[in-house]
């Protein structure tokens, strides 16, 4: 038996050239290193979904979204611009590590904040409490910085593209910071945060049109995203054992705890398999240019997502006798994020093939028709549990539709493309 010796270089971790990864490479796939990122954006979810559910329990429910809006923009933007960094220039160096472990820190220190900036704005003060979230969202973004600078050091032929990134996540720390100590209020809070917002999301667009932009790997990403998207489904696991706990308390187990369970699980399994209908990789590794609009509506995706785990997690305060709100209310905390997930995979299904199935509007019918059902059930009295049971069947719609007549459609939508 023989074997190769392997070259103690590849095995040790010194410092090397940011020069930029292939985007062909064959077999990419996520490292050890962005898995043990992901695990600190669980707790950051955890914490906005768990905080959404009890303001929105409390009928709060304009303070609960606009708490759910603010964490999931820094959760989810942090996240996406390392994990597009790493697609173009991990190097899985000691610096490399060491500034990721930082942004992971930077993670922790943002989850801490989450309850608080909840908690300013349920107070109705006028006070935004965000010190806390802006700090660890400016520690994972100075880190990310260095990367940049050291990318835009390392990588000649793209050094106009990282000093953009790099000159455009200070500008925008500085405006962060520079809000966190004055603590305006009011239009002026919003004003800002507004103009800052533009300019985090509009930076990527502008730094990627110099220099032929980075060298990340479509289907890599598109795994990234995948996990990401897993992560975000962890909290509907959470909300569906809230709730079968809460019925366990009350009732012992019973039929009704069988049901939420399976509406819980099914609910989050049916939104796992419509979203792996998507055909982003071949898509994007195609047609580069689509990346933009496929991107932002990911982070959307995800947000719904949590805000789905949220509802459940309500359900439970129902079942518990501790919520505010209707049963009726409670139902539509669920289904509406359903519906916003629903709506915005078929629009990005046609983002990506430019090609309108007519197949989709009866599925969507359909899907409307089930989730109709499910709160009208609810607005009659039925039970949680059943009614959970009924809105559990509209990702199911899509699911039938695909397995039965959409992938045929996709391959000729694909072949098209090719």
């Amino acid at each position: 038996m023989t074997g190769t010796i392997p070259d103690p270089e590849a095995l040790h971790h010194g410092s090397r050239r940011m020069s930029g990864r292939d985007p062909g490479e064959a077999h990419r796939a996520a490292t050890p290193l962005e898995l043990l990122f992901d695990l600190t954006f669980v707790i950051s979810f955890g914490a906005a979904a768990s905080q959404f559910a009890h303001g929105m329990a409390e009928g709060h429910f304009g303070t609960a979204l606009i708490g759910l809006a603010v964490a999931s923009f820094g959760i989810c933007w942090a996240w996406s611009n390392h994990s597009w960094f790493a697609s173009a220039y991990d190097t899985d160096d000691w610096v490399f590590r060491v500034l990721t472990m930082v942004q992971m820190m930077g993670v922790l220190v943002l989850a801490i904040g989450v309850p608080r900036m909840f908690a300013s704005l349920e107070e109705g003060s006028g006070q935004f409490d965000g010190d806390t979230m802006v700090l660890g969202y400016v520690v994972m973004r100075v880190a990310l910085v260095i990367l940049w600078l050291r990318a835009a050091i390392h990588d000649a032929p793209r050094r106009r593209t990282c000093l953009r990134y790099a000159a455009l996540i200070i500008t925008a720390q500085v405006g962060w910071t520079t809000m966190a100590l004055t603590d305006p209020t009011g239009m002026t809070l919003v004003s800002v945060m507004l103009v800052l917002f533009l300019l985090e999301v509009s930076g990527p667009i502008w730094a990627e049109r110099s220099g032929g932009g980075t060298p990340w790997h479509s289907h890599h990403m598109v795994e990234r995203h995948v996990l990401f998207v897993i992560i975000a489904l962890g909290e509907g696991i959470i909300g569906t054992l809230a709730t079968v706990a809460a019925v366990v308390d009350q009732q012992g187990w019973s039929w009704h705890s069988a049901m939420v369970c399976l509406a819980g699980t099914g609910l989050t399994f049916g939104m796992w398999w419509v979203y792996m209908m998507l055909p982003s990789a071949p898509v994007l590794h195609a047609r580069r240019d689509r990346v933009f609009g496929w991107a932002y509506t990911q982070l959307l995706i995800v947000v719904s997502i949590v805000a789905t785990g949220a509802g459940l997690h309500v359900a439970a305060y129902i079942l518990e006798g501790k919520a505010h709100v209707s049963p009726f209310a409670a139902l539509l905390m669920t289904a509406v994020p359903v519906a916003v997930f629903t709506g915005l995979i078929y629009g990005l299904y046609y983002f990506l093939v430019r090609r309108f199935d007519p197949f989709h509007r009866w599925l969507l019918a359909l899907t409307v028709i089930v989730m109709g059902t499910a709160v009208l059930a609810a607005k009659l009295g039925l039970s949680m549990p059943a009614c959970l049971c009924i809105l559990m069947l509209a990702p199911v719609v899509t699911v039938v539709g695909y397995e039965w007549k959409g992938h045929r459609h996709q391959a000729e939508s694909l072949a098209q493309l090719a």
